[in-house]
C-alpha cells in the first residue's frame, strides 16, 4: 500500500511546491489550507505522515494543536513541523509535544524529502514491530492436553460468538492475555482494535485519563482506551488493581453505555466489547473492601479460569515442544532439542507460570548450545533453586533409606500421574508396571487417583 501524506499549510504556493515534491519521490498527498480542514482530514483517515504549518487560520500554534490531535490518535505517526516563523522556543514546543523534526521556511528540498523518507522508515519499522508483536500472539496457540485446557478452548469458541463481558482469572504469567487476542480474533470485531489497559502499570492519578480521555484547554482531545477501541474489544488487565474511585465510574459507563472525557461536557457513546483479567481473586478482594460487588457482577457475565503450570504439568512438554519449534523459527536456528521429562523442568515450581517456561526456552535459544547436555546445564542452571536441590537434600540424605525411597517413589509417580491427566494405562505404561500393580502401588503410598 502507497504511503499517504497529508500536508498542511495556508500558503497556496507552499503546498503546490510540497505537493509536487512528495508525488514526484512516489508518495501519495492529501492537502489542507486551514485548520478546520486539516483536522476534518485527520478525523476522515490518519495519515501515514504529516507535514504541518505552525502558524494556519486559527492561531499562533494551530500546527502543534494538530500535532497534538494526532499524537493522541496515534502516536506512532511522525510529524514534520515547517513554519517561516521560527524560534529555538517553538522548536522545543514541537519536539516535546513528539514531532519527528522541525524545519524552517524556506526549506531545502533535497533536506525535507530525506526527513519524509526517514519518517516513513521510521513508521514502517514500528508497524513491523507491532505486526511481530501481534504474530507472536496470534499464531501461538492455547497448547496443552490438560482438562483445564480442553475446556478454555471449548469456552473460547462458544463465547467468541457472542457480545457477553468476560472475566478471566488466572496468576500472572498463565496466558489470560492470550486468552482475549483469542477470543477477540475469533469474534466479529476481529478487524477492528484490540488495547489493551493494564490496572497495575498505570499511575494512580491517570486512570481517568488513560480510560476516558481528555478534552485539553488547547482544544486538543487525547484520547482514552475506551474510544480507541471502539467497535473492537478492551481488557482492562489486573482490573483488581483499579481504584475504587474509578471502579464506580466504569459502573456507571456500563449501565449509562456512554462517558464524559475528562474537562468534557458532551456525551461519548462508543461500541466496545469489555474483558477483564485478574491476579488475584476478586472475591476475596471484595470481601476486604478493595473492589466493588457490583461491579463484580456487570464484568463477570461469563467466567474463564486457567489454572497455573503446577496444576497441569501434563501441558508442560507439549509446551516445551511447542515453543522450542516457534522460538527457533523466530531466531533462525536449528530447532532445540529438549528434554520435555526433565525432571529440573518438572519438578520446578513454576512461580511465573507459562510465561517463565517460554523465557526459559527463549534463553536456551539466544545461548544456542550445541549438545543436550549444554541445554540440560542451562536448564539446571536456570531453575536452580531451593525448591528442587534442598528438598532432595532434605527428604534423602537425613532420613533412613526406605522412607527415602517411598518418598521419591512418591513425588515421582504423582508427577507422572500428573503428566498423564490421571490416566492410569498411560502412567503405568510410562513408568513400566502393570496397571493393576501401579494401583496397588499408589493405594500403598496414599496417592489419590484422578481423572
Amino acid at each position: 500500500m502507497t504511503t499517504e501524506i497529508l500536508i498542511v499549510d495556508d500558503n497556496v504556493d507552499i503546498r503546490n511546491i510540497l505537493n509536487e515534491l512528495i508525488v514526484d519521490a512516489g508518495y501519495k498527498t492529501r492537502v489542507a489550507a486551514n485548520y478546520n480542514q486539516a483536522l476534518k482530514e485527520i478525523d476522515k483517515k490518519m495519515p501515514d505522515v504529516a507535514i504541518l504549518d505552525v502558524k494556519l487560520d486559527k492561531g499562533d500554534n494551530d500546527g502543534i494543536e494538530l500535532l497534538s490531535h494526532i499524537k493522541s490518535k496515534n502516536k506512532d505517526v511522525p510529524v514534520i513541523i515547517i513554519t517561516g516563523h521560527a524560534n529555538i522556543e517553538m522548536a522545543v514546543n514541537s519536539l516535546k509535544h513528539g514531532a519527528f523534526e522541525f524545519v524552517e521556511k524556506p526549506f531545502d528540498q533535497a533536506r525535507l524529502l530525506n526527513f519524509i523518507t526517514r519518517a516513513v522508515e521510521n513508521l514502517q519499522l514500528k508497524k513491523q514491530n507491532k505486526d511481530y508483536e501481534n504474530k507472536l500472539f496470534s499464531s501461538y496457540d492455547l497448547i496443552g492436553e490438560s482438562k483445564n485446557i480442553s475446556t478454555i478452548r471449548e469456552q473460547i469458541k462458544k463465547i467468541s460468538l457472542t457480545e457477553s463481558r468476560i472475566l478471566i482469572n488466572g496468576p500472572s504469567g498463565s496466558g489470560k492475555e492470550l486468552i482475549a487476542r483469542k477470543i477477540h480474533k475469533n469474534s466479529k470485531r476481529e478487524k477492528n482494535p484490540f488495547i489493551i489497559l493494564n490496572g497495575a502499570l498505570l499511575d494512580s492519578e491517570k486512570y481517568e485519563q488513560e480510560l476516558f480521555g481528555e478534552e485539553k484547554s488547547d482544544g486538543s482531545i487525547s484520547y482514552g482506551a475506551l474510544e480507541k477501541a471502539n467497535k473492537g474489544t478492551l481488557l482492562i488487565d489486573q482490573v483488581s488493581e483499579i481504584p475504587l474511585v474509578i471502579q464506580s465510574k466504569i459502573l456507571r459507563v456500563l449501565i449509562d453505555q456512554k462517558f464524559k472525557r475528562l474537562n468534557g461536557n458532551n456525551d461519548i457513546n462508543v461500541d466496545v466489547r469489555l474483558i477483564c483479567s485478574s491476579s488475584k481473586d476478586l472475591k476475596d478482594e471484595i470481601k476486604i473492601g478493595n473492589f466493588r460487588e457490583d461491579l463484580y457482577h456487570r464484568l463477570n457475565v461469563f467466567e474463564i479460569n486457567i489454572k497455573s503450570l503446577n496444576e497441569r504439568i501434563s501441558d508442560i512438554p507439549l509446551l516445551i515442544r511447542y515453543f522450542s519449534k516457534m522460538i527457533s523459527a523466530n531466531y533462525n536456528i536449528k530447532e532445540l532439542d529438549i528434554d520435555e521429562n526433565d525432571s529440573y523442568i518438572l519438578n520446578h515450581d513454576w512461580k511465573g507460570n507459562v510465561r517463565e517456561l517460554r523465557n526459559l526456552i527463549e534463553r536456551i535459544a539466544i545461548l544456542q548450545p550445541d549438545t543436550k547436555d549444554k541445554i540440560s546445564n542451562i536448564v539446571k542452571e536456570s531453575l536452580k533453586s531451593e525448591n528442587y536441590d534442598d528438598k532432595i537434600g532434605e527428604n534423602s540424605l537425613s532420613i533412613p533409606l526406605k522412607e527415602a525411597r517411598e518418598n521419591f517413589e512418591k513425588e515421582y509417580l504423582t508427577i507422572q500421574l500428573k503428566k498423564f491427566n490421571g490416566n492410569i494405562s498411560k502412567t503405568a505404561n510410562f513408568v513400566g508396571m502393570e496397571r493393576s500393580a501401579l494401583h496397588r502401588k499408589l493405594k500403598g503410598l496414599g496417592i489419590k487417583e484422578f481423572n
